[in-house]
């Protein structure tokens, strides 16, 4: 297993959509591997393929919700039902949401409460979850990464301005920078 470096906003693979994994043979098990090592190291709670430089459609996760119960596991090509998104202004604090394609950074963000994600595993074999609160989030969040969306694109007017600012002045927003967790220092992290 290897840590991978993390595309910045900008790389071309995180701004176009994954295409759907047709091989589920052994570089497609090391990608997975080194993406959980990866998201371990960030550290993060999910990593999607296209922030390694990727573009397929697979992401990871591992979230220990306030309960205590863990969840983590891949999914390949899944589909994902939301909830709709409750209306009015996103709470900074509970529902700021972070990013390891925009490093050290958050911004507030409204997401469906409850999610319904189907995806295969490794293994090719099919499965469901059923998710709220942050977890849902967390497959929200991967998933728009497999569709070339950024949570800061979904950011509301005052805030997107605020994140393309940040975004500016740390020189990201073109392609070719990346970040590799454990080596990398950066701010937040």
């Amino acid at each position: 297993m290897a840590v991978l470096s993390i595309r910045i906003t900008g790389d071309q693979v995180l701004h176009e959509p994954a295409r759907p994994v047709t091989a589920f043979d052994d570089s497609l098990r090391t990608l997975v591997a080194d993406m959980i090592e990866t998201m371990k190291a960030a550290p993060g709670v999910g990593l999607a393929a296209p922030q390694v430089g990727v573009g397929l459609r697979v992401f990871v996760f591992d979230w220990t919700g306030d309960d205590g119960v863990r969840t983590s596991g891949t999914a390949i090509n899944p589909s994902l039902w939301v909830t709709p998104v409750p209306v009015g202004e996103p709470d900074d604090e509970a529902e700021s949401e972070g990013c390891l394609s925009i490093p050290g950074e958050r911004f507030p963000l409204r997401r469906a409460r409850e999610a319904i994600l189907r995806a295969v595993d490794l293994d090719g074999a099919p499965y469901e979850l059923r998710a709220s609160g942050w977890l849902a989030r967390i497959f929200q969040h991967e998933f728009d990464h497999l569709d070339g969306i950024l949570y800061a694109d979904r950011l509301n007017h005052e805030q997107g301005r605020l994140a393309r600012k940040t975004v500016k002045k740390n020189g990201w927003g073109v392609p070719g920078l990346s970040w590799l967790p454990g080596q990398d220092h950066l701010e937040g992290y």
